[in-house]
């Protein structure tokens, strides 16, 4: 994994974590779920770069 993949990786995830407190502080659910998908993607992101740096060693 990269280090550009690795820091646009950890700043989608803390997006998603200002967006899901954004939305609990507000009371707007939408923006809660959308900030926890951000998250999501984040790991998603994360778990198939390391699958891939796996298999190239």
């Amino acid at each position: 994994m990269s280090a550009i993949d690795k820091a646009k990786n950890a700043a989608e995830d803390v997006s998603g974590k200002a967006k899901e407190a954004f939305g609990k502080v507000t009371g707007d659910k939408s923006t809660e779920r959308e900030g926890k998908t951000d998250q999501t993607k984040s790991s998603l992101k994360d778990a198939g770069e390391n699958v891939k740096d796996a298999f190239k060693n």
